[in-house]
């Protein structure tokens, strides 16, 4: 069982930048494929950006491309969103998962392939 705690969500004004962390319990980090995803108000969750296990390869959505990036410290069991140039349409809870998998260079970006979510953190930004 891995658990999952999310932190640095506030509010910011378009323009600005935020860092999220998620901080995940257990010994068995490095084997866990990281994936950031995101849920507005009156939508769906959606994919934002996901880092294998081994830290090696990245794949983020088209709407935060060049915005975005993620990034992991294995020695940490910590994972990173760093957010730029942010726009109110980022708004949303920011949620982080993990899945334990066999290939460490692989990304995974569909929601249903993840097995542990966090409670999620709240990012507003003002325009």
């Amino acid at each position: 069982q891995v658990q999952l705690e999310e932190s640095g969500g506030g509010l910011v004004q378009a323009g600005g930048s935020l860092r999220l962390s998620c901080a995940a319990s257990g010994r068995t980090f490095s084997t866990y494929a990281m994936g950031w995803f995101r849920q507005a108000p009156g939508k769906e969750r959606e994919f934002v950006s996901a880092i294998s296990a081994s830290g090696d390869s990245t794949h983020y959505a088209d709407s935060v491309k060049g915005r975005f990036t993620i990034s992991r410290d294995n020695a940490k069991n910590t994972v990173y969103l760093l957010m730029n140039s942010l726009k109110p349409e980022d708004t949303a809870v920011y949620y982080c998962a993990a899945r334990g998998i066999n290939l460490h260079t692989i990304v995974v970006v569909n929601a249903d392939e993840y097995y542990y979510w966090g409670q999620g953190t709240q990012v507003t930004v003002s325009s």
